[in-house]
């Protein structure tokens, strides 16, 4: 399987090319754009990816939002990664942080129940969560329709009425999940102009008008007026870590920012300085299919940064 292989270089990249990436376009970019609901998307570009990715909602843990992926029954799975046009494809691989943010930010969503057990069949993990929760009836044009409701969150106002920052967005599920959950505002930040693309896939998929998307690289420029910013899996590089670790502090200081951060405890994240500013806020098992591509992984958590008033200043 190719992108197996694929995917472990993936990993190993990120800890170079990407990384690079990010510290190369301080201050700006010059390709950079701001999507916004209306603008049209490259049909050259939009054809690819529709032909290239799957649409899938199992094997993760929020089978209520449908992405465009990478799985086992696309082309790219078994193709050579250098015969791939465009940049390394980390938005086409939904990563473990992001999705225990997602769960952790999609709060309480009405779907269909045949939908999600049908997703749940080959999961044993998921259907496990499923059996968990409760259905409830739901009163709809005066008849009662029997639909899941999957009440996951300790925290049901983490993003209801807020403004939201998904930094590093990849595929946007975060970004998707705030906006169902009811944020006020939401915008997705990811430097490849390609994720934005297959973000705008993504919400037409989930029957969501696109929101705001930016490839500007945003650490180090100044704070934004933000309620909360959210990032997943992005602890890969020492020099790229301690960016985010001094913006998100500027963030929290000038703006009283909420950060939360999705890592299943990579080794690079547990041994770099931010870890001991950080409480945890809630751990998810991750579904089989997750743990087979992550390469043991078995977890993932959510963090909430919260540092201590003696810390450096920005």
């Amino acid at each position: 399987m190719a992108f197996r292989g694929w995917k472990w270089l993936l990993l190993l990249d990120r800890q170079n090319s990407f990384a690079k990436a990010w510290r190369s376009r301080r201050g700006g970019w010059k390709r950079c754009c701001h999507w916004s609901a209306g603008k049209s998307l490259d049909p050259e570009v939009k054809a690819f990816l529709e032909e290239n990715t799957e649409v899938t909602n199992s094997g993760h843990l929020t089978p209520e939002i449908r992405l465009r992926l990478l799985t086992p029954r696309c082309r790219f799975w078994r193709e050579k990664p250098d015969l791939w046009p465009y940049g390394d494809p980390f938005w086409a691989i939904y990563w473990p942080g992001g999705q225990a943010l997602s769960r952790y930010a999609a709060q309480c969503t009405i779907i269909d129940k045949p939908a999600l057990l049908q997703a749940a069949m080959s999961d044993l993990a998921l259907l496990v969560v499923i059996l968990r929760d409760v259905y409830l009836p739901i009163e709809t044009d005066g008849s009662v329709d029997v639909r899941l409701v999957w009440y996951i969150l300790d925290n049901p106002r983490v993003v209801k009425g807020r403004s939201v920052l998904d930094l590093g967005s990849g595929c946007g599920a975060t970004a998707i999940a705030a906006v169902m959950s009811g944020a006020s505002q939401v915008l997705a930040n990811d430097i490849d102009p390609i994720a934005g693309v297959a973000m705008i896939l993504n919400c037409e998929l989930n029957h969501l008008n696109p929101f705001p998307i930016t490839i500007k690289n945003m650490i180090n420029s100044e704070a934004g007026n933000w309620d909360l910013i959210v990032l997943g899996d992005m602890f890969y590089d020492e020099q790229l870590a301690d960016g985010l670790h001094h913006w998100l502090r500027k963030c929290i200081r000038i703006q009283r920012t909420e950060v939360l951060i999705g890592d299943p405890g990579r080794h690079q994240f547990l041994s770099h300085s931010i870890h001991s500013q950080l409480h945890k806020v809630i751990e998810y098992s991750l579904p089989e299919y997750t743990r087979q591509e992550n390469y043991g992984l078995t977890s993932s958590i959510v963090w909430s940064y919260q540092p201590s008033n003696g810390s450096e200043d920005c």
